[in-house]
């Protein structure tokens, strides 16, 4: 009996020395954590998880305990973990639109974010993120305060990038402006490339003339006629708008093209008109529209991958009935089944037999997608129905 006791006290006293071997969390409320890190000049790091999530517990049981995680974590940082569905949690996410989880964020004593990133890490890109983050002037400093005193190291530049790309676009993209003129004597990445698309937005941006004057760069990552359609669609943008009728929601053909000729020339301002209509009048659900529009972009259905072409098909199958029309995307779907039998072409292209009233056909491809779906672990259900209407 005395050995059991002993035994229990053993197991109690090594199961209290394992629990406190983690990251120092804090018990307090969100308001006195940040409180405190702003009175001991640190950053806080909120561990923003739900109860439900497994990468979140993976990383508690796995990441959090060990020895150079919480002795780097405990010594530099005041520690929160924190249910982002529960009590202040659910406020917390709203504010810093947490809606992945885990999600980490490292905030200063005003709230502030920092940095930030979501998911599972292992140990070492877990302690690098932590690195990354652990700099005084962070502690003292807001992002914008910094970047407001020229702070220019791509580092910081990247993540200002990175935080407020989605809160504070024209931040993000002065950031961006800063990076390229940072790095303008360095090459060009791939991902570079695309952060420098993602923030060019208007001629008179100054990205734009990054984009120009490296062109070479950035054709070497993305083709010839993909750099001139970006060209074309950034000279157009502002136009576009104006040429909008707020109230049908329709394009004013006359008022785009006094604008874009000029600017980009006949051809041009045609392809990017009807490009911009199959877009806008899809979304926006002017079928009659975009039917008409469909018909002039696609007209030369070579130049026209084949995953687009039965995208105009589909919507054709759904939303069209002018048989000329329907014949037209029939061609497309067409293309595309010669091309690799899917069980989504088939059915497009067994639905437009269908209205067409090519019942024969119809009825072959419809089951040819049935046998696809099934064969592929794929819902048949619309094929399947479309078979019933046709037996």
């Amino acid at each position: 009996m005395i050995r059991n006791l002993l035994s229990s006290i053993i197991l109690l006293i090594s199961a209290t020395i394992f629990a406190q071997e983690t990251i120092n969390f804090e018990k307090g409320t969100f308001k006195e954590i940040l409180a405190k890190a702003k009175q001991e000049k640190k950053l806080v790091f909120l561990d923003a998880f739900a109860v439900w999530c497994g990468p979140c517990k993976m990383m508690e049981k796995n990441i959090f305990p060990l020895p150079a995680v919480r002795d780097y974590y405990n010594a530099n940082f005041i520690n929160a973990r924190i249910d982002m569905e529960k009590g202040e949690g659910i406020g917390i996410a709203q504010q810093y639109g947490v809606r992945s989880y885990p999600s980490y964020l490292f905030l200063n004593g005003d709230g502030e974010v920092v940095k930030q990133t979501i998911g599972y890490m292992g140990e070492e890109a877990f302690l690098a993120f932590a690195k990354e983050a652990n700099n005084p002037k962070y502690a003292t400093s807001s992002n914008k305060e910094l970047f407001e005193k020229g702070e220019s190291s791509p580092e910081f530049l990247l993540n200002m990038m990175q935080l407020y790309a989605q809160s504070n676009f024209p931040l993000a993209q002065k950031a961006s402006e800063r990076y390229f003129d940072v790095k303008k004597n360095q090459p060009l990445t791939q991902e570079e490339v695309g952060m420098l698309l993602y923030f060019t937005k208007a001629v008179s941006d100054k990205n734009y003339s990054t984009f120009q004057t490296r062109k070479s760069e950035i054709v070497a990552f993305i083709s010839e006629d993909v750099y001139k359609q970006f060209d074309t669609n950034i000279k157009i943008s502002n136009l576009l708008e104006k040429a909008v009728n707020t109230k049908t929601g329709l394009i004013d053909d006359d008022v785009f093209y006094k604008g874009a000729i000029p600017l980009v020339g006949t051809e041009e301002a045609e392809t990017a008109l009807y490009r911009t209509k199959v877009i806008m009048y899809a979304n926006a659900g002017h079928f009659a529209e975009y039917e008409k529009a469909a018909l002039k972009y696609y007209s030369k259905s070579e130049n026209f991958s084949q995953d687009e072409l039965l995208q105009a098909a589909f919507i054709f199958s759904e939303h069209v009935d002018n048989p000329a029309s329907l014949s037209k995307a029939q061609e497309w779907a067409e293309k595309s089944v010669m091309l690799t039998e899917t069980p989504e072409n088939t059915y497009v292209l067994a639905k437009l037999y269908a209205k067409t009233g090519q019942k024969d056909n119809a009825k072959t491809y419809a089951e040819s997608s049935v046998h696809l779906s099934e064969t592929q672990g794929k819902d048949a259900t619309r094929a399947q129905q479309l078979l019933q209407t046709l037996n």
